[in-house]
This record gives C-alpha cells, structure tokens and sequence, in this order.
C-alpha cells in the first residue's frame, strides 16, 4: 500500500515547469471476475493498470497530459506536453481560473478492512461453486451463475501547492442469477442484479447474503414462471431500495450533473430537464424527499476524503424537504455557474479528466417500518431489482421494469405477478412519493458501471435508499403496448 508513494514524490519535486501550478494524479488500479455458471468455472479475468496524469494552470488556462511512463523522463514529458497545449488553447479559452483556489491540504484514506486480506482464488471460486451446485435440479432451470468482482484502486495526487493526497480501496461486486424457462417463457431473478457493490473487505459476502442465496433465488425465479402478468393501470408503487437506486440514478442523479446542465454532454449523454436557475427554488419532490451526497458512509461505492481534483468530500444536501438545493458539481463546475456544489469531480483512470460525476447519492430514510409502508397501501404493487430502462436524454420522461412484483391489497401483500414496469415523469414523480421507509428498510448499493464523457469514462456509483411508496403511478405488463 502506498509503496510508491516515496519515489513518486521525489520525482515529482524534480519536475521542471514553468506553470502557475501543476499537479500530477497517480493511479494503479487491479480488478478480477469470477465467475461460476451451471457449475463450470469460467476463465477468471484479470486486468492490471498504472499510469499518470499532469495537470498545468498557465495564465488562467489548464490543460493535462497523461502517461504510462513513470519514469522522470516520463514525467517530464507529459509535464511538458500540458504546458505546450496551455498555450496553444490560450487564444481559445472562455475562463480565467486565475482565481480557482487550488488545493493544499494532505491526507490518507483507507477503505473499510482494507488491511485485512481476501480470500485467494481457489476459496473464492470454491464459494461460487458451492452456490452454484445448491440450484435446484429442475429442468426448469435452464441457466445460472455466480459471480464476484474485486477491485483494488491505489491513487496519489500531488501539486506544487504542496497538497498529498492518498487514497487505498477495495470493492467487491458478488452476484447470482438463475433464470427459468418453459418453452413458451422465460424469467430471470437475481440478487440484486449486478448492484450490490460496496468497498471493504470479505464481509461485504455476508452482508449482501450471496452465502445460502442460490435456493431461495431459484425458487423465486420458477414463482415468477407460473405467476400471471402485472395488470395495467394507476396504481400506488412500493419500490424496494434495489429498485430505488435505479430511480434516484437516472431521475436525480443525471439531471443533476452540472456539467450537463451547462450543456457539456448535450451531444452524448444528453441534456437535462433542470436549469441552473431551479436551484433554491424548484420544488423536486414531495416534502418527503431529502437527498443527500454522502461521502462519509464508508462501505459505500463513492466514499472517499477528496475528491479527484483535491477538493474535500463532506455530506450536503441536494434536495431538502422537496426543494432542489444544489447540484452535483464539482470545483470547476462551481466556478463556471457561480452555483455552490460538491466534491464530485471524479475520472475512471488515469488517463481521464476528473468531470461531474455522481458519486454517493442517497435518500435519507423516513420514520416508517416496511410493514407500515404495505399497510397504507389499499391498492398497490410492491416491485424489487431492475430488469430494464429507458429515459430520454434529458432524465424526464422514463419507463422502468423489474424482475420482481407483488400485489398489494387493502394493506396486505397478495399475489406475485410476473414482467412489472412503470412509467413517468421525473419532475412529478417525486412529487408524488407518499411514504419513506426507516432505518430499517434502508440498503446500500451502488454500480460498477456508469457511463459518461467523451472519451467515455465508466465509473463507480454509491446509492443508499430507504424503501419508498410512490401514489398514482402507472404500472403495466410486459404484454401492454
């Protein structure tokens, strides 16, 4: 851990420039799937990679430079290239960061166990079989696999202003899925998809329940064979926190990107519904909806000290009480739209430019027992784990489904139903969210694989939800039109 931290430092004292400030981010990241599908071991995948980014600030105007080659020479090389590109872009540039304050401040951060070490493969693919052999026999039961992802992520960030900034993570993605299937139909259940990602060590395997899971997993993908469709029509909506971390993702998160909100992403991943001008003013939600970004739940996905520009990570509010308080947008971002922001300036690499980003985006839990949130329901469905998405570009009109449904009735949960979907509008869905689960109802999840930016950057996504009820939703099967 840290190990180059030494040599890292001494060359960097040694660069020559010329800049303002520069900056050089380090990172070296590691990441294995394993894999066991129908009781077969599939090939393990490895990857491995190591590189640096230097970052120049000449007369108001950054540019950067990436490498692979941490040599001196290397270094310098790539310095150098940044101050070139400085200057060529100077004629062109729309900002003065002159101004921009740049970060000092020096610190560690560890992910949770960090020090304490993983199984080696043979285990870890050893606790994949034994799931996947405790399947069922069933001819039913045509597919299914058990999975784990881990990812080590090592990052330095150093500038001539004297910051140090060093982070050390672990993530772990388990997963299982069966699928069942009758000639004429086909339904897959799994353990929270491939969502139930935190940062830790191995007791994230006990907290996800991958342990035990293959049977009961199993089973409910046959309920979902034989249970009749989801019926159409406007009906209350219970969504469970692996199905609420896709609604916040696309329907709060995206739209709160400022970056894309100022127009940057127009042109890939779209635009937003929001404007600048809605931030303290637009009522988002319900007075129920309070949505934090949260770097200080430490096994969450997206927990760090700094950001990847250096800026320090603390807990704000997004929306409070309904009310769109402040986007998700990091230092640049801030200084371009004169609106406050937070710590989300984040890359997937080394070789990418930290941008907005989400990161941890939660949903602060409410006061109500899961049993209670059923009880207030006289005419519902209760829906767990996505399945599909669609949204259009500016995160508003969207139509989501799941693999999960069940009917609710006069405060009782009744009959599974199988292909559950609904659709909406995100500026009125959360206006429309009744009820919040408590404490005791809320999950932590996240997503290895968001995607954004141009070049692309996939990246990690914390979401923490309570259980939510949403009124007067329309729900369909997987038979409307």
């Amino acid at each position: 851990m840290f190990d180059s931290s030494t040599l890292l430092r001494q060359r960097f004292a040694a660069l020559r420039s010329t800049a303002d400030v520069f900056s050089l981010r380090h990172v070296r990241q590691s990441h294995q799937a394993l894999s066991v599908r129908r009781n077969v071991a599939e090939p393990p995948a490895l990857s491995q990679d190591e590189g640096a980014m230097l970052t120049v600030r000449i007369n108001g105007v950054e540019a950067y430079a990436a490498t692979a080659d941490l040599s001196q020479n290397g270094l310098q090389r790539a310095l150098e290239q940044a101050e070139t590109l400085a200057r060529q872009i100077a004629r062109y540039s729309l900002l003065d960061l002159r101004e921009q304050p740049v970060p000092t401040g020096r610190h560690d951060y560890l992910s949770p166990h960090f020090d304490q070490p993983i199984p080696g493969l043979a285990d870890c693919l050893g606790l994949l079989a034994e799931e996947s052999a405790s399947v069922p026999s069933d001819s039913r039961l045509v597919d299914w696999q058990a999975s784990l992802g881990i990812s080590l992520v090592e990052q330095t960030y150093l500038n001539s202003a004297g910051a140090e900034l060093r982070q050390a993570q672990r993530f772990l993605f388990p997963g299982l899925s069966v699928t069942a299937s009758d000639g004429q139909d086909s339904q897959s259940r799994s353990l929270g998809r491939e969502n139930f990602g935190q940062q830790g060590g191995f007791e994230i395997i006990e907290r996800c329940g991958l342990r035990g899971s293959a049977r009961q997993v199993a089973d409910q993908a046959l309920q979902l064979l034989q249970a009749p469709n989801t019926p159409s029509g406007v009906r209350d909506l219970l969504l469970m926190p692996d199905q609420m971390m896709l609604q916040i993702h696309e329907s709060i998160g995206h739209p709160l990107e400022m970056d894309r909100i100022l127009g940057d992403e127009r042109n890939y991943a779209g635009t937003s519904f929001v404007k600048a001008a809605d931030f303290g003013r637009l009522q988002y939600g319900s007075a129920l909806l309070n949505v934090t970004f949260d770097p200080t739940l430490r096994e969450e996905l997206a927990s760090y000290s700094h950001d990847d520009d250096g800026t320090p990570a603390s807990k704000q509010f997004l929306i409070q009480d309904g009310v769109l308080l402040r986007p998700l947008g990091g230092a640049l971002s801030q200084f371009r739209s004169g609106l406050g922001g937070v710590a989300n300036s984040r890359a997937c690499g080394w070789n990418r430019a930290p941008i907005d980003r989400m990161a941890n985006l939660n949903i602060e839990p409410g006061d109500q027992s899961l049993d209670q949130l059923i009880a207030g329901i006289e005419h519902g469905i209760l829906m767990r784990t996505n399945r599909s998405w669609s949204i259009d570009d500016a995160r508003n009109k969207f139509q989501f489904g799941c693999e999960w449904g069940q009917l609710i009735e006069n405060g009782e949960l009744k009959g599974i139903v199988k292909n559950p979907n609904y659709r909406g509008i995100s500026a009125r869905f959360w206006r429309n969210l009744a009820a919040v689960g408590d404490r005791s109802t809320f999950q932590v999840l996240g997503t290895p694989n968001c995607g954004k930016g141009e070049p692309n950057q996939v990246i990690r996504v914390g979401h923490a939800s309570p259980a939510c009820v949403f009124s007067a939703i329309d729900v369909f099967g997987g038979d409307a039109s």
